[in-house]
């Protein structure tokens, strides 16, 4: 409860700040577009004079030509640059991390769950691809939208919050599934997740939110996301803890049933591939 109480304050604490940030940022651009305005009228009477003085002879012309670049001198040399505003989208959340960390929860993967392309570790952390899918008795409750695991541990209350390494995976998913039973015992369709998705092209991270489908943020290749789940709000929020920034939060969600976290991984198309996901250990916090 008091890590709960401590997060509310920690984010209304951020939000002053974005708030007072976007104030800050809307009065540099307002004064750099007075800035511009005056520039653009100087500019403006330079041309209206030069025009009055086109009917002069060519002689009389370049006589004053120098006259007319001494007194519009300032005005030509002169380099304006862009308002220097701050971007939001990289206010660290340090502080708030810290509290995130307290609701950390030991997460594990159902090897019931996993699809048979997958392959756990013995320790139930990891998941990458196996050589040979995985077929025959015991694979019955095996998630069936694409490459992916459920974890063991599910939530009806409370506040939890888990972090994934994702590393050099090219094409990932983490979020929350949730798990009220379905025919079959398995998991509803895509209506019944809430997903943050990244696509690695070199060094460049592309994510997405679901649902509904739609682009976040571009960002430099980020190695761990955090998952924040609350319960009684109905909010999950997706955490770069790579740069220690808030990447999209969803709230007033409604869940029907346990909400498990789930990890997918896109299967490669034709021959082998090296990505996987990692559930990090849970740490201890005063």
């Amino acid at each position: 409860m008091k890590c709960g109480t401590e997060l509310m304050q920690k984010s209304q604490e951020m939000l002053q700040r974005l708030s007072h940030l976007g104030r800050e940022n809307m009065e540099k651009l307002k004064a750099s577009e007075v800035r511009l305005g005056e520039h653009l009228r100087s500019l403006q009477t330079m041309i209206t004079d030069l025009e009055k003085n086109c009917g002069e002879s060519a002689v009389a012309l370049l006589q004053n030509a120098e006259c007319y670049l001494k007194r519009n001198e300032s005005i030509l040399l002169q380099s304006l640059e862009p308002a220097q505003i701050t971007d939001l989208s990289s206010c660290q959340i340090i502080e708030t991390s810290r509290v995130l960390l307290r609701l950390q929860r030991h997460i594990t993967l159902d090897p019931g769950t996993a699809h048979p392309s997958l392959v756990l570790s013995e320790d139930l952390r990891s998941v990458g691809f196996r050589e040979t899918p995985k077929t025959g008795p015991g694979t019955t409750r095996r998630l069936d939208f694409g490459a992916s695991v459920l974890g063991a541990e599910s939530f009806t209350t409370g506040r939890h919050y888990w972090e994934v390494a994702v590393g050099q995976a090219t094409q990932w998913q983490v979020g929350i599934c949730d798990c009220t039973e379905r025919k079959g015992n398995i998991p509803g369709a895509s209506g019944d997740k809430v997903l943050l998705m990244g696509s690695m092209m070199g060094t460049d991270c592309t994510l997405w939110v679901f649902p509904p489908l739609r682009k976040v943020c571009l960002r430099n290749q980020m190695y761990k996301v955090g998952v924040f789940l609350d319960c009684e709000c109905g909010q999950v929020s997706f955490y770069n803890v790579t740069e220690q920034s808030l990447i999209y939060s969803f709230s007033d969600l409604t869940f029907r049933g346990a909400v498990k976290p789930i990890f997918s991984l896109r299967i490669p198309n034709g021959g082998m591939s090296s990505d996987s996901l990692t559930v990090c250990l849970s740490q201890t916090h005063p």
